[in-house]
């Protein structure tokens, strides 16, 4: 079967493209342009280089942004009452904390703490409540990514059963959550699996699309899926490789050759979900810039 790619690179630089011609509108119009702030704690390598990504995107859309760095051994303390700074400035339309953060601060804690009207990052229980019944929200970056995607590239979603292979809180719960609501895409039959479940070979076969996020590299082998089927790919974990100037080079979670000739549509690794995480978080503080989500 001859298999199309789902593009994010392309797609993201479409998208970023409309969003630079909007934001110029905006200013032509003396309107406010979109504030974008980033928390970063620590020099974890990986968060690095997303903070970098979403600082240089910022600039490339016209945006304005902040980058507030903190060593790994900042307090919590401190940590929540910056937090609180960023909640009460009227200049700034949204922010994130990068995660992962170190052990000694709560996660939950500080995601808690944000104004979830400035929660760009979708992860606040407020907006995970609202997206969970179906309410205007921000929508966490990975998943309204994969929902673009799919609704650029005319992906049938109704009726289809699709199977999410993870059940984290940032892209497996909501992802299930968002291809079951009524909608497009959406309409889905959703079944979500994960390390525990017993016979996931046997609903992977059952599967019109499979949602992979489970950070195991080259988890979806050829033998666990149907022709025709569409697979969106979230795994990014860096393997070694000498034969790369980094020394590491990015894997999915599908072992996209073995996989690949089955499909009709699927995301590569990199430059599928990865550029559709970023420019969904634009989005984010695009809307947050209008306030359009939260008047």
């Amino acid at each position: 079967m001859e298999y199309k790619l789902l593009d994010g690179k392309a797609t993201a630089a479409q998208m970023k493209q409309e969003m630079a011609e909007e934001v110029a509108r905006i200013k032509a119009e003396g309107g406010k342009v979109p504030h974008l702030a980033a928390i970063l704690v620590g020099h974890d390598g990986g968060s690095e280089t997303y903070v970098a990504s979403k600082v240089k995107t910022c600039g490339e859309i016209g945006f304005k942004s902040t980058l507030i760095r903190y060593e790994a051994d900042v307090t919590e303390e401190e940590l929540l009452r910056k937090v609180d700074e960023l909640n009460n400035d009227p200049d700034i339309d949204g922010f994130i904390v990068q995660l992962p953060l170190p052990k000694h601060i709560s996660e939950q804690k500080v995601i808690e703490a944000i104004d979830y009207r400035k929660d760009v990052d979708g992860f606040h229980p407020i907006n995970v409540g609202r997206m969970s019944i179906g309410l205007p929200c921000f929508v966490s970056a990975t998943p309204a990514g994969i929902l673009e995607l799919l609704k650029r590239y005319h992906i049938e979603t109704q009726g289809k059963h699709c199977v999410v292979l993870g059940r984290s809180n940032i892209v497996g719960k909501p992802m299930a959550s968002l291809m079951m609501q009524k909608a497009y895409p959406g309409d889905c039959t959703v079944t979500v699996c994960h390390s525990r479940s017993k016979n996931l070979k046997e609903m992977c076969l059952q599967a019109d699309i499979i949602i992979v996020a489970l950070g195991v590299p080259e988890f979806l082998k050829g033998d666990m899926v149907k022709e025709g089927v569409v697979v969106v790919d979230v795994g990014t974990t860096r393997v070694p490789d000498p034969t790369r100037k980094s020394g590491f080079r990015l894997c999915g979670d599908v072992k996209f050759d073995e996989v690949a000739p089955k499909c009709s549509y699927i995301s590569p690794v990199p430059g599928g979900v990865g550029p559709m995480t970023i420019i969904s978080l634009m989005r984010n503080t695009l809307l947050a810039g209008k306030k359009e989500i939260y008047k």
